[in-house]
């Protein structure tokens, strides 16, 4: 790889594909959002969390033009969310965290109407998608079970093979299987540099997908930081003395620690569900 195909690569993941500067939304109350500002690079896998009402669905409501915003500004592959809101919800997949498809519609037929206003052919990628989900597509949308609608718009969301992708809750209703191959649906379209946003309460979901999360609460964001940083700013140190220099390399293998002579210091890290935990329990305090 030649100096200039590594600038040139550096360039391009340096992208800001999804930008918000200052949004701000105030229902009343303390409720709706306030200055908030981030952005999702160009292949990046961007996890929100937080809790209910803290802000996640109206920031996406934002990104994808169904609102507008009081302040501030949102853009996504440098157009306005709100003046080109129909070129990017042609051009994006999405997937709502409060599924609505039409009822009397087959999940055949519902995908074919996404196909037509999106104005593209995506046979091959939504055969795939619906194999790798196991969803019958013959089924009336009204007869289908809360993680069968959620599938169909997970197949919507990722059939016409958008290079940027906004999912609220993607696996709610998924039983674990499901879950397991949508974080592998993922992985690979992170691989080929998609860029996603993904709000999600499964904390293995996160922690296996996104190279960065934002914690918001009540509105603001609290956080953004990469997993490991996070994890390892709330991780805890201990120091154990072992009689023998040999007993302390053995126990330093064992608990992949530092050894220091007798003395070995082990670094436990926390889960990013411990980690988002004790936001919750700050929350509660306050």
């Amino acid at each position: 790889m030649t100096l200039l195909y590594q600038h040139l690569v550096r360039g391009v993941m340096d992208l800001n594909v999804i930008e918000l500067e200052h949004l701000t939304r105030d229902y009343g109350c303390g409720k709706g959002i306030f200055d908030l500002s981030l952005n999702v690079k160009q292949g990046e896998v961007f996890g929100f969390l937080g809790p209910n009402g803290a802000g996640k669905t109206t920031t996406i409501r934002h990104l994808m033009g169904f609102i507008k915003a009081k302040s501030g500004k949102c853009m996504i592959d440098g157009m306005d969310c709100m003046k080109d809101r129909k070129a990017i919800q042609r051009k994006t997949g999405y997937l709502s965290g409060e599924i609505s498809l039409f009822d009397e519609m087959t999940g055949d037929e519902y995908l074919s109407f996404v196909e037509k206003y999106r104005g593209e052919d995506s046979n091959k990628k939504k055969r795939d998608l619906i194999e790798r989900f196991e969803l019958d597509t013959s089924v009336k949308i009204r007869k289908m079970s809360k993680g069968m609608k959620q599938k169909t718009g997970i197949v919507a969301a990722f059939m016409s093979d958008p290079e940027i992708l906004i999912l609220d809750e993607p696996t709610s209703g998924l039983d674990p299987l499901m879950q397991q191959r949508f974080t592998s649906l993922i992985n690979e379209e992170k691989k080929r540099q998609k860029t996603i946003l993904m709000s999600s309460h499964i904390f293995e979901e996160v922690e296996k997908t996104c190279d960065r999360i934002g914690l918001i609460r009540g509105g603001r964001l609290s956080e953004v930081k990469n997993i490991e940083e996070l994890r390892t700013q709330h991780s805890h140190k201990y120091t154990v003395f072992l009689e023998s220099v040999e007993e302390a390399k053995k126990f330093a293998e064992d608990f992949k620690g530092e050894v220091d002579g007798k003395m070995v210091t082990v670094r436990k890290m926390q889960t990013l569900e411990k980690i988002f935990m004790n936001y919750y329990e700050e929350d509660e305090n306050e």
